[in-house]
């Protein structure tokens, strides 16, 4: 039975994993891409996403809050200003996990953790949203469909 337990561990101490955890979180944080294991990832996620969360509303107590995991002032001002500015508007989900496949010393699984806004190929700023109108597979459009019979009825209104 798994009562209780909540999280990987990672195999560390209670210690070293949340000061790695940190430190992975600051880097990703800094470069908004990092390479890691599928694990890790997985354990990254669980970790920074609250405190981006939390970065939305910036309060000297958040702020507090943030720098008691992070530890790392440069990674909380980066935070605060540049990266909740940009997740304002996302619910959640401010996290990307990607496989990459296993590793070649000891075939671990990888993967590339990333920012999700910060992914341009993936979400583009030029893209337009699809387009919700529905047209006939007859062609035109219904402004012409329109033009037309408004020619035609007078044509005929001049005929008589």
């Amino acid at each position: 039975m798994r009562h209780g337990k909540k999280h990987n561990h990672l195999g560390r101490k209670t210690a070293h994993r949340k000061a790695m955890l940190a430190n992975m979180a600051c880097s990703l944080i800094e470069h908004k891409r990092i390479n890691t294991t599928v694990a890790k990832a997985k354990a990254l996620r669980v970790f920074v996403e609250p405190l981006i969360t939390k970065s939305k509303s910036d309060t000297t107590h958040n702020r507090r809050i943030v720098f008691s995991y992070l530890r790392d002032k440069f990674a909380v001002t980066e935070l605060f200003r540049e990266i909740s500015v940009k997740v304002a508007d996302r619910p959640g989900g401010y996290i990307r996990i990607i496989k990459l496949g296993n590793r070649q010393g000891d075939n671990a699984p990888m993967a590339m953790v990333e920012l999700v806004d910060y992914n341009e190929l993936y979400n583009p700023k030029g893209a337009k949203a699809k387009k919700s109108t529905r047209r006939s597979r007859r062609g035109g459009s219904k402004k012409a469909e329109t033009a037309q019979v408004e020619n035609t009825s007078t044509e005929e209104k001049s005929e008589e």
